[in-house]
């Protein structure tokens, strides 16, 4: 059985969906109830125990690399000002990992972004996670470690998270062709963003993959599409058409995807995450409770 430690962490995007509260910072730094986006995303991967993270960022994302960094400073002055309570909000600075960084110097898709992270990876099997979707209430999904069995165990070339959404959102999400139904499915094939009538399932691709490292050469081997990006699923029917064995593994109704994308999802996780607040769920629920009969 393989050790997967090594996780890949794509945030390199523009996120001119969540303009203008991403001119200055990136998408995945935008808090969510007490943390930002990635945080949540790099607390699943520590307990998945991942032991290294390469962040595949751009221009303008440093405050990424400054929030992970040890902060000595801030620790000594919550200390000195009797705020040592605070210190356990820094705990995740603390995590048993090591963090890499390195640019995607052109944003030209997702596949492009991955294909930056081989001479990190080499020829080690590896987790990519979205950094701006969250699966799960506070991250508490351990969909990566029944990713990682399925991949040991069925030796697959890739292995894709998959999440159930209605037929009529299906257009915005690499959906499925499953051989078979099942929690666990092998991938007969992937379609980026069909119709409803196109749509073979309603099994949507939700931000996490495991992938042995013959990807970056299906990902040199795939054309550009829309917009000129090299689309991730175009490299993963590749390798099914060539005979590799693609699985994908289902969410759990207790793991919901927050994809943090556009202002809809971001206040709707926000408020989701903010009610589930131990200290301050309960009054933000009284509050809207009082605003909503206010309106009604």
């Amino acid at each position: 059985m393989t050790d997967i430690n090594i996780a890949v962490v794509p945030v390199a995007g523009l996120g001119t969906r969540l303009l203008p509260a991403t001119k200055s910072q990136p998408k995945e730094m935008l808090p969510v109830g007490r943390k930002p986006v990635v945080q949540y995303v790099v607390e699943e991967l520590t307990r998945m125990k991942m032991k290294r993270v390469l962040f595949i960022t751009g221009p303008g994302k440093s405050s990424i690399e400054n929030h992970f960094d040890l902060n000595e400073e801030l620790i000594q002055e919550l200390r000195e000002s009797g705020k040592e309570e605070l210190l356990e909000e820094l705990e995740y600075e603390r995590a048993p990992l090591q963090y890499f960084y390195t640019r995607q110097r052109e944003l030209l898709g997702l596949g492009h972004a991955i294909q930056c992270a081989e001479p990190f990876v080499g020829d080690h099997p590896f987790v990519t996670a979205l950094g701006d979707s969250i699966i799960g209430m506070h991250a508490k999904s351990d969909i990566v470690q029944r990713m990682i069995r399925c991949f040991n165990e069925r030796q697959a070339g890739a292995v894709i998270a998959f999440e159930k959404v209605p037929l009529e959102e299906v257009h915005r999400y690499g959906i499925a062709k499953p051989k078979e139904e099942g929690e666990i499915f092998e991938v007969e094939d992937l379609v980026e963003k069909p119709t409803r009538l196109e749509a073979a399932s309603n099994l949507a691709i939700a931000a996490r993959y495991v992938f042995a490292p013959t990807i970056f050469n299906a990902i040199k081997r795939t054309p550009p599409g829309k917009n000129g990006e090299i689309q991730i699923t175009d490299a993963i029917r590749l390798l099914i058409r060539e005979g590799a064995k693609v699985y994908g593994v289902c969410l759990r109704p207790d793991e919901r995807r927050y994809d943090i994308g556009n202002f809809q999802a971001y206040f709707r996780a926000f408020v989701e995450f903010a009610l589930e607040d131990e200290k301050q769920g309960p009054a933000l629920r009284k509050h809207l409770e009082a605003l909503l009969d206010h309106h009604s």
